[in-house]
């Protein structure tokens, strides 16, 4: 006769001790690679967002030195050519009749990854033409750098704030 029911069906406690073991392993091995992985794909926003501004400064002072140079504005002493605000690059700016229209640089100012905040012109660190290349403070006369505000360290050991 068939036996229905077989009592010895089950997992032994080694089984479950083995299993867990291998569980706990593996869940060692693929936490740190995921955090790996977030920290990566902030530094390439935040990459990719100080590309993104400094290309847009690079380009506002290029339609400005353009301008100066067909006589639709004249330079004066105390003008860099660089906006004197982020805003400005959202916003835009004429030049003078050089274009029909206000010709914008970002449709937006990029966020840093890495110092969220939620105000526009507190979110980068600032520097003015007149500022030293590493000056920490803006002079507030224009928009000729930025840089991330952020005191974290890079995957690669340098500071977020010197990129």
């Amino acid at each position: 006769m068939c036996k229905i029911f077989d009592n010895n069906r089950g997992l032994t406690l080694i089984e479950l001790v083995v299993t867990m073991v291998i569980l706990s392993v593996l869940a060692s091995l693929i936490l740190p690679s995921a955090r790996m992985t977030s920290v990566r794909v902030k530094e390439i926003e935040l990459r990719r967002s100080l590309r993104e501004i400094r290309t847009a400064l690079d380009d506002y002072n290029k339609h400005y030195l353009k301008a100066v140079e067909e006589k639709k504005i004249t330079a004066s002493l105390n003008e860099t050519g660089y906006p004197e605000t982020l805003q400005v690059l959202v916003e835009g700016h004429d030049f003078g009749g050089l274009t029909n229209y206000k010709k914008r640089f970002l449709r937006k100012v990029p966020k840093d990854p890495f110092h969220p905040v939620q105000g526009d012109e507190d979110a980068w660190g600032m520097r003015s033409y007149v500022d030293d290349p590493d000056s920490s403070s803006w002079g507030g006369q224009d928009v000729y750098d930025v840089y991330s505000l952020s005191e974290g360290t890079a995957i690669d050991g340098t500071k977020y704030k010197d990129w």
